[in-house]
C-alpha cells in the first residue's frame, strides 16, 4: 500500500500522520502506467533528455545487447544515441500487455523501426519489457529490457 507521511505542527508539539494514499482502479492505474510509457518514447522521439530522465527512478537497470547499465551510465553513454537513433526513423509502437499488481507493474510493447541511421538502412521489429513503481510523484521506470532484430524477408 502506497503511504503519503507528513509532519502536522500543533500546540502538542509535531505529529507523523500516516494516510493511505487514494487508490487507483485496475484500469485506471493500467491507463497510467502506458501513459508514463508513451510520455518516456515521446521524449525520446523530440531529443527532451530532461523528461526521459525524470521518468527513470534514481536506480533504473537498462538491458540491452547482453549488457546492464546504470541511470549514470544510460544518461552518459546510451542516451544521446538512442535520441538520434529516434530522430532519424520512423518508429511505431504497440501496446501490448500491462499488468498492474499494487504499486507495481510491468508493461510489454513490442515496436517497428524504419529509416536510415548514420547511413545503414533499419527495418528492425523490438520488444520490450519495462518495470514501473508508483510513488507520490507518479509511476518511474525501474527496469527496461530492450530487444530487436533485423526484419526477415517474407517467404
Amino acid at each position: 500500500m502506497l503511504l503519503r507521511y507528513s509532519l502536522v505542527a500543533g500546540s502538542l508539539g509535531v505529529v507523523l500522520v500516516v494516510a493511505p494514499l487514494a487508490a487507483q482502479t485496475p484500469s485506471a492505474a493500467t491507463a497510467d502506467v502506458q501513459k508514463a510509457i508513451d510520455a518516456f518514447h515521446g521524449s525520446l522521439k523530440a531529443g527532451d533528455t530532461g523528461a526521459v530522465m525524470a521518468l527513470l527512478a534514481p536506480d533504473v537497470l537498462l538491458l540491452e545487447a547482453g549488457g546492464i547499465e546504470t541511470r549514470a551510465e544510460y544518461e552518459k553513454n546510451h542516451l544521446p544515441a538512442d535520441v538520434e537513433f529516434e530522430k532519424s526513423v520512423t518508429t511505431s509502437f504497440k501496446p501490448y500487455r500491462v499488468t498492474v499488481m499494487g504499486d507495481v507493474a510491468w508493461a510489454v510493447n513490442t515496436s517497428e523501426y524504419n529509416g536510415t541511421f548514420r547511413d545503414r538502412p533499419v527495418d528492425s521489429l523490438g520488444v520490450e519489457l519495462m518495470v514501473l513503481s508508483r510513488d507520490a510523484a507518479g509511476w518511474r521506470i525501474r527496469a527496461i529490457h530492450w530487444s530487436s532484430r533485423a526484419r526477415r524477408p517474407a517467404p
